[in-house]
């Protein structure tokens, strides 16, 4: 049974490929999936054939069957590896692995176990889990209330490569004994771990495989990273949000010379402990948001020439830090949000980019991403960000690339400035909330086809503002909270066919405004709050039970209802619709919604007993919230 039931070779030879593929199956360690997940879906039969375009295998249908008879086992362990690992996820994906099914997983060999917020897991479980022995490659267990004993379990999972337990907050010292046996671990992270300490550091030196290891808001390890100078193998290190990570710990540091990614934010480290990265000339994203540094170690940052990402946001960078960013020649991604840049920060970006024009590999020529968030940046600064296209566009044999992202949120920016925008062919996402641009200023953002995110959350942007869109139909999402659209700028919306995410919260949409939008069938996320006028007709909009037919010019008189013409948004998967005049009857339209989790009722006329009836009898995954 074990080789009819096996996937295809040609599918196995594809997925061994990618370490995030499907499932692990009877596959080697070297190409075991690593979380997420990601689940098949499996429906009806024919469903399968219409979604992968021929017949399920023998294997799908293995699963489908053994998971529909899962109360009839007693043990899983004769089943081969490939079928029992894709019956565990799909039992996951169902929320259907409980603690007595699951001991029917006991000695099944599973290689990748990924139980991350998953409701019920305990010390129990701890036990299966331990029994899966040296085949056990991946796990997590992320906010689980594990104990140190039950985590004591998995001491025999040797051949362990990757573990997470973020969020575990039982989990202390004593635990972190088991990590002296797994010393095949590659990936280790356990978030916000408040009962870990310094000493438990200790038993991480013996971990010499280590690649990863993410320790964020744990935050009393400080005087514990001496005690990993062995982890020479160590690319990437976060230890963001340990609030008491200071200079001294920094320095300890210093040795990990193939050092790639380091996260510091909000730490106490300052420009003296930035000094002791000078040696990391591996080092391609660093991210110090919130520390305590100035522009003075910016002269240490210009030398670590592999930089690809920096963040400084919330750091008291000035308008000198940004000039010596001329030599980091391979920065892509820049967050200099909520610093004290200016508008005579960003003639440096242009000093750069003249540079850039005599020496083509120096400068800030590869910029993808900026962010401007609540810096001091108005329309003169904004005109040196043309250069960034100009440049590439003139030498895209140099391999000079387009600003992607731009987030000017919160600035001085006005219409004048979006000129210089323009001409940003490849611009993906732009950021104007709370900016002075107005509805005559997007016109000169209208040819920016490439755009597929788009804030607009400003109090000065009304319906003649989203008609000047229109062309923009690559958007995937819109935010528009605080702009003041009206029912009669919603048609405008129907050119956005591609919209996943939309948020109209400026409380002048009615029931006839979502009817504009009913057939935006892509939203997988929308927020409606604030729109207190909403009834439970637009539930009915959104769910495609009813459509509207007007008859007069008047919505309230002449508004009459008639049996459903469209599909409804099956897509949706988040909907707030807070302060507004929804009541139980209306809760009931969502049935259809098959793919809605989140719901948010705030302020609504929505009883506790009608959101029983709506999970208990059509959304078991909806989660409702109310406050």
């Amino acid at each position: 049974m074990g080789s009819a039931c096996s996937r295809r070779r040609d599918q196995l030879e594809i997925e061994g490929l990618d370490s995030q593929s499907e499932v692990s199956g009877g596959l080697s360690r070297n190409i075991s999936l690593r979380w997420p997940v990601k689940q098949p879906s499996f429906g009806n039969e024919q469903e399968l054939v219409l979604k992968a375009g021929e017949h399920p295998t023998l294997l799908d249908i293995a699963v489908r069957h053994t998971c529909q008879n899962i109360g009839r086992y007693r043990s899983l362990a004769t089943l081969p590896r490939d079928l029992s690992q894709q019956v565990f996820n799909e039992l996951v994906r169902r929320q259907q692995l409980t603690g007595q099914n699951f001991v029917l997983f006991s000695e099944c060999a599973l290689q990748d176990i990924h139980l991350g917020d998953y409701a019920g897991v305990d010390d129990s479980w701890m036990e299966v889990i331990g029994k899966q022995g040296e085949s056990l490659l991946a796990l997590d267990i992320s906010s689980a209330p594990i104990s140190d004993e039950g985590f004591s379990f998995i001491k025999g999972c040797w051949n362990l490569e990757a573990l997470c337990m973020n969020y575990c907050l039982q989990i202390s010292d004593i635990a972190c004994t088991t990590f002296t046996g797994l010393t095949n671990l590659t990936t280790l992270s356990f978030r916000n771990s408040n009962l870990i300490t310094a000493a438990a550091m200790t038993h991480l030196s013996e971990l010499v495989n280590l690649t990863s290891l993410d320790l964020e808001k744990c935050p009393k390890i400080h005087g514990g990273l001496a005690h990993l100078k062995g982890l020479t193998k160590l690319k990437s290190l976060n230890v963001g949000w340990c609030i008491n990570i200071n200079n001294a710990d920094i320095r300890a540091v210093a040795g990990f010379t193939d050092l790639e990614e380091l996260q510091i934010s909000r730490s106490r480290v300052n420009d003296n402990g930035i000094l002791a990265l000078r040696g990391l000339t591996k080092l391609r994203t660093l991210c110090m948001e919130g520390c305590p540094v100035t522009a003075a170690c910016m002269d240490t940052l210009a030398g670590l020439k592999s930089l690809s990402t920096l963040n400084v946001k919330h750091c008291r960078v000035t308008d000198t830090g940004v000039r010596k960013m001329e030599g980091l020649v391979n920065l892509k991604h820049l967050d200099m949000g909520y610093t004290e840049i200016t508008d005579i920060g960003a003639t440096f970006l242009r000093v750069s980019l003249n540079v850039i024009v005599k020496t083509p590999r120096a400068g800030l020529s590869n910029l993808e991403s900026l962010n401007l968030d609540s810096c001091k940046v108005g329309d003169f600064g904004v005109q040196h960000f043309k250069g960034l296209n100009k440049l590439t566009f003139f030498s895209c044999v140099r391999g000079l690339r387009n600003l992607r992202q731009l987030d000017l949120s919160d600035t001085q920016v006005g219409n004048s400035g979006l000129q210089h925008l323009s001409g940003l062919n490849k611009l993906e996402s732009l950021n104007l909330s709370f900016t002075s641009v107005t509805d005559s200023g997007l016109r000169r953002i209208s040819g920016i086809t490439s755009l597929t995110s788009l804030n607009l959350d400003s109090r000065q942007i009304t319906d003649n503002g989203l008609m000047g869109l229109t062309s923009l139909t690559n958007l995937t999402s819109l935010d528009m909270f605080g702009a003041r659209i009206t029912d009669q700028g919603t048609p405008y919306l129907k050119h956005f066919k591609r919209l996943q995410s939309l948020e109209l919260c400026n409380g002048s949409i009615t029931d006839a405004g979502v009817r504009n939008i009913k057939d935006l069938t892509s939203l997988t996320s929308l927020n409606l709050s604030q729109n207190t006028h909403l009834t439970d007709h637009a539930l009915q909009f959104l769910s495609g039970t009813i459509v509207a037919a007007y008859h007069d010019v008047d919505w309230l008189t002449s508004l009459t209802f008639e049996s459903c013409g469209h599909a409804g948004m099956t897509s949706l998967v988040s909907l707030n619709v807070n302060n507004s005049r929804i009541t139980n009857a209306g809760l009931q339209h969502l049935r259809h919604l098959s793919n809605l989790t989140s719901l948010a009722l705030h302020s609504c006329k929505v009883s506790q007993d009608a959101v029983n009836m709506l999970q208990s009898s059509s959304l078991p995954n909806l989660t409702v919230i109310r406050r």
